[in-house]
C-alpha cells in the first residue's frame, strides 16, 4: 500500500520544477579522456530537444539552462521558439570566463583593466540573451584564484571582484537576477575568490536585492554540514539558486542523492522549513551534472526523480512533533520522527501520483521503451559532436 500524501503535500510536487542543464547532454568524460556515445547533440537545438524527453517523462523540468559560449546561436529567437515547441523553456544562462588564454590569472578580478573589461562584456553579452530568451537569472562562477603564498593580492582582488559585479548588476533590468556560485577549490588550490557561501553573500549582498547564492551541493570540504548553509541563506534571503549534484571527493558532478540520499534529504528538509518550495519562493533548483559514463537522458530523468522523492520523504516529517520533541529535549524522540519519514518507501506513492497526472508511472521505462535513444543514435551520424567545452 502507498504512502499517503496530503494535499499541501501534493500541491508542493505539483510546483516542483528543476531545470536540466545544457551540457549534460553533450560528451563528457575526465581531464584525462572525453568519452564519444551514440546520438550525442551536435548543436544547442538538439541539446533543447534531449532535455525536452526529461520533462515529457517526468513533468519535472520545464526549463533547460545554457551554458554561453557552449550554447551561443545566430537566433535566439529560433532556440527560444524551438524550446517552446518542444514544451520546455529557456533557464538560467550561465556564463563562462575559465576557457580563455586571457583569463590564466583571473577574469573579474584580473590585474588587468582590459582583461577585466573583456570579462564584464562577456557578462552583458550573457544578460542580452537573457532579455532575448526570457531568462531570469544570470548564473556567475569564477575559476579565478591562485596556487602559491604571494603569488596574489587577495584583498585586491576582491576589491575588483566587486567593482566588476557592479557593473554586471547595473545592466541587468526588469526582474532579472544575478546568482553568485562559490566552490572551495579548483582550478585554483591556495586560494579561490569565491570559495564559500559567506565570500558570495558578502559580494552579492553589496550589489542589492537582485543579486543572490547560487548553492551548488558538489563544491563543499568533506564533512560540511550543506542543510546549515541553506537553512541561513533561506533565513537571510539570499539564496537564489541550486546547483544539484552529488559527490564522493571533490566536484564529482554526479547524480544527485547518488552518494548520500540522507545528504539529500536532510537539505531538502531545510528547503521546505525555510518556504524555499512555498508559491512565492525566488529559489530555481537546478541540476549541474556531466554523465561520463552513464546515458545522458536517463542519467538526467534519474537525477529529478531522485530529488522528487527526497522532497516527498522530507514533507513526511511531523514538524508539530518535531517541534514539539525538541522543545522537551527528547533527542531519540526527535531524531525517530525524522528517519521514519526519510525511511518511508514513497515511490509507489509518486507513481500514482504521476499517473494521475498523465505520466508514465516508471519514467526510465518508458523512456526506454520510446525508441527515442534508437531515432537519435541513427540520425545524429557525423558532423561535430558537443562535447564539455563545445
Amino acid at each position: 500500500m502507498s504512502t499517503p500524501l496530503s494535499p499541501d503535500s501534493l500541491a508542493v510536487l505539483a510546483r516542483q520544477a528543476i531545470e536540466v542543464p545544457s551540457w549534460a547532454y553533450g560528451n563528457s568524460g575526465t581531464r584525462f579522456k572525453v568519452f564519444g556515445t551514440p546520438g550525442t547533440p551536435r548543436d544547442p537545438f538538439e541539446k533543447v530537444a534531449d532535455a525536452a524527453q526529461v520533462h515529457r517523462y517526468t513533468g519535472l523540468a520545464p526549463a533547460v539552462a545554457i551554458h554561453i559560449p557552449w550554447d551561443k546561436v545566430e537566433d535566439y529567437d529560433a532556440l527560444t521558439g524551438y524550446a517552446h515547441d518542444q514544451g520546455v523553456a529557456i533557464g538560467t544562462v550561465n556564463s563562462n570566463t575559465f576557457q580563455d588564454d586571457d583569463y590564466k590569472f583571473g577574469a573579474l578580478t584580473h590585474e588587468d583593466a582590459a582583461i577585466r573589461r573583456k570579462a564584464i562584456d562577456h557578462h552583458f553579452e550573457c544578460i542580452d540573451i537573457m532579455g532575448r530568451t526570457g531568462s531570469r537569472d544570470l548564473k556567475i562562477w569564477l575559476a579565478e584564484g591562485s596556487n602559491y603564498p604571494g603569488q596574489a593580492d587577495l584583498r585586491g582582488r576582491q576589491d575588483r571582484l566587486q567593482e566588476s559585479l557592479q557593473e554586471i548588476y547595473a545592466r541587468l533590468s526588469g526582474d532579472q537576477r544575478l546568482v553568485l556560485e562559490y566552490k572551495f577549490f579548483e582550478p585554483a588550490f591556495y586560494h579561490t575568490d569565491v570559495p564559500d557561501w559567506g565570500t558570495s553573500y558578502a559580494q552579492v549582498s553589496a550589489l542589492g536585492e537582485r543579486a543572490m547564492v547560487c548553492l551548488d551541493t558538489g563544491h563543499h570540504a568533506p564533512g560540511t554540514n550543506i542543510e546549515f548553509i541553506v537553512m541561513q541563506l533561506l533565513r537571510l534571503g539570499k539564496l537564489g539558486s541550486f546547483d544539484f549534484n552529488s559527490r564522493f571527493y571533490a566536484d564529482d558532478d554526479l547524480i544527485v542523492g547518488a552518494a548520500d540520499p540522507f545528504q539529500l534529504f536532510r537539505i531538502l528538509f531545510e528547503v521546505l522549513r525555510g518556504g524555499g518550495l512555498d508559491e512565492d519562493s525566488p529559489v530555481a533548483f537546478m541540476l549541474d551534472q556531466c554523465h561520463n559514463v552513464e546515458d545522458k537522458i536517463p542519467g538526467q530523468i534519474r537525477s529529478v526523480l531522485n530529488v522528487q522523492e527526497m522532497t516527498a520523504r522530507a514533507l513526511l516529517v511531523d514538524r508539530e512533533a518535531l517541534a514539539t520533541a525538541q522543545r522537551a529535549g527528547d533527542v531519540l524522540g526527535a531524531n525517530a520522527i525524522f528517519m521514519d519519514a526519510y525511511q518511508t518507501d514513497v515511490r509507489p506513492a509518486l507513481a500514482e501520483w504521476r499517473a494521475s497526472r498523465g505520466l508514465p508511472e516508471d519514467p526510465m521505462a518508458a523512456y526506454a521503451a520510446s525508441g527515442y535513444f534508437e531515432k537519435i543514435s541513427a540520425e545524429r551520424v557525423g558532423g561535430t559532436q558537443a562535447s564539455w567545452g563545445a
